[in-house]
């Protein structure tokens, strides 16, 4: 268990609000950060502040900010309904290449899903998906796993160099994803690739555009379809990864993200699909990444990333 704490650095304590009130306590009161407590703790808090992928996908900077943004909007956030035991683990050490930090989290994750908890990852860039998924493959093996990108891009880009928008073909062509678990959600069009989108096509990936999410009374209907569907087929026991790019969801309720759109998911829309994930009794990891707090208005996109983490939270199966 060391380990995992000298791979990574302890959180702020002045982002852990408190109102000194014993009838109005919060989540910054309550949450744990001690080494002692990891082996009650049901869930886990693991930040990835870098943003080196986007960089080298040419977006704008910020999102290495984001972890700590989150976190100052979370643990003002009362407990309610929340039973299970949280330790924020604080940051993965962030190396000198966006590779070494990728394998540090890497590490850090695989000891987390194998002693049995439930993660929540917050970035930093979207690139981070590539060691939480192929943490994910390693814990529970590349056949027992589902993976959901709940994104307005694809993320499968040919680059050479690893950057946030290469994560999920890394993952497919390593082996650390089979197609046919994979799920790409509420992507846009006018932003994806034909040819990328052809190369999902041909591998067997389920696509389900912003639109064919839309085409619902209830906007998570076609995902729980779709996943059911592959529980039914193969089995119960797939463990379920649900990645959030903030860029998804439409400016006006996230402005600060490192590519805003005018379209994109509503925020209770967002919400609704973290819920889904959170009742899914084999959701395993939960990543938020893609926040980028120089751009947010009035904090409008952390809190409601701290919103979704408190669902999930007060939701797990």
């Amino acid at each position: 268990m060391s380990d995992i704490f000298h791979r990574t650095k302890r959180p702020d304590m002045d982002l852990f609000y408190s109102r000194g009130d014993k009838n109005d306590p919060r989540l910054g009161e309550i949450v744990k950060t001690a080494e002692e407590c990891y082996e009650r703790a049901d869930i886990v808090i693991l930040g990835c502040p870098q943003d080196e992928g986007i960089r080298r996908n040419n977006g704008r900077l910020g999102a290495a900010k984001a972890p700590d943004a989150i976190r100052r909007q979370f643990y003002k956030l009362t407990p309610f309904n929340i039973s299970k035991r949280i330790l924020d683990l604080g940051d993965t050490v962030i190396g000198e290449t966006l590779e070494e930090t990728h394998e540090t989290h890497f590490e850090v994750v695989r000891r987390l899903l194998a002693d049995g908890k439930r993660v929540i990852v917050l970035g930093g860039g979207n690139d981070i998906s590539y060691p939480d998924g192929k943490a994910m493959a390693d814990a529970f093996g590349a056949e027992n796993w589902i993976a959901v990108n709940v994104d307005s891009h694809l993320d499968v880009r040919a680059d050479e160099t690893p950057n946030s928008g290469t994560q999920f073909r890394q993952l497919l062509e390593e082996k650390h994803l089979r197609p046919t678990y994979f799920y790409e959600v509420g992507f846009q069009t006018h932003f994806c690739s034909p040819v990328y989108y052809d190369y999902l096509r041909k591998l067997g990936v389920h696509r389900i555009s912003l639109e064919l999410l839309r085409s619902h009374k209830d906007v998570d209907k076609e995902l729980k379809d779709e996943i059911r569907n592959s529980f039914v087929k193969h089995s119960s026991s797939l463990s379920a990864f649900f990645g959030f790019d903030l860029d998804v969801v439409r400016m006006a309720d996230a402005p600060g993200t490192s590519s805003p759109s005018p379209l994109g998911l509503r925020a209770g829309e967002m919400i609704q699909l973290v819920k889904y994930a959170a009742s899914l009794a084999n959701t395993k990891l939960i990543e938020f990444t893609e926040v980028n707090p120089e751009f947010d208005v009035d904090d409008r996109t952390a809190k409601l990333v701290a919103i979704a983490m408190h669902r999930f939270c007060s939701g797990v199966a």
